[in-house]
């Protein structure tokens, strides 16, 4: 079973969570490492440099938040997947989590069964994706083997899935992408979220990219045209 070589860092300072986590995640074959806190799943990220890690948001020392984005600005951490755990149901904390680079949230009281589907999506996505080339595009470069977008040769910094996006649009100019299929192919079929978390993610790479390549396609979808 491939999961085995699957290392996943759960950080949680809920003892019972931590504990039913790790049973079911085990059954999977998957190794799992626990931690109490963000602090200690900062050092232990980088000591067992694991495929996945599953952050609760509130969490003492540092929270889920802080602690994505401290490993979000390392190179080591670029493409690595996190997963969000959040007992707050406002949407506004889901795309919080998603803008700042997760790959997807589960809400608590947490399924097991939903868990285990949703990590076990997480790592078909990227098993699946097939061997993809570099985008060029008047002054646009995208390298999906490096993970990183350049505008006139100056690299433009992109979370995960607004880079996903971007490759996606750009893969095909001028095709006009619906939301569902943007959705499914960037978030994943078993990934519960909203149009509005594609508008922000639309948003952010307009800014990011300085440049107008990113049409709106009034209540169809987006495409990329320059």
């Amino acid at each position: 079973m491939e999961t085995k070589s699957k290392r996943i860092l759960i950080a949680d300072d809920e003892p019972d969570i931590l504990e039913i986590i790790q049973y079911n995640l085990s059954k999977e074959g998957y190794e799992v490492i626990t931690a109490k806190d963000g602090d200690e799943a900062l050092v232990k990220a980088k000591n067992t440099h694991p495929s996945l890690i599953v952050l609760d948001i509130m969490m003492p020392k540092k929270n889920g938040v802080e602690v994505c984005e401290i490993l979000r600005s390392q190179p080591a951490f670029k493409n690595t997947l996190i997963l969000f755990l959040t007992a707050l149901s406002d949407e506004g904390s889901h795309i919080k989590g998603l803008e700042i680079g997760a790959d997807d949230y589960v809400s608590k009281p947490i399924s097991p069964k939903v868990l285990v589907s949703r990590v076990n999506a997480l790592f078909r996505r990227i098993n699946n994706e097939p061997a993809e080339q570099t985008i060029r595009i008047d002054n646009l470069e995208i390298d999906p083997v490096k993970f990183e977008a350049s505008v006139d040769g100056k690299p433009v910094t992109l979370a995960k899935k607004e880079f996903e996006l971007l490759y996606l649009l750009a893969s095909k100019p001028g095709r006009v992408f619906l939301r569902n299929e943007i959705l499914n192919q960037v978030w994943g079929n078993d990934v519960i979220v909203g149009d509005r978390t594609i508008d922000v993610h639309i948003r952010k790479v307009r800014q990011k990219l300085g440049i107008d390549c990113i049409t709106t396609v009034k209540g169809v979808g987006y495409k990329f045209t320059m």
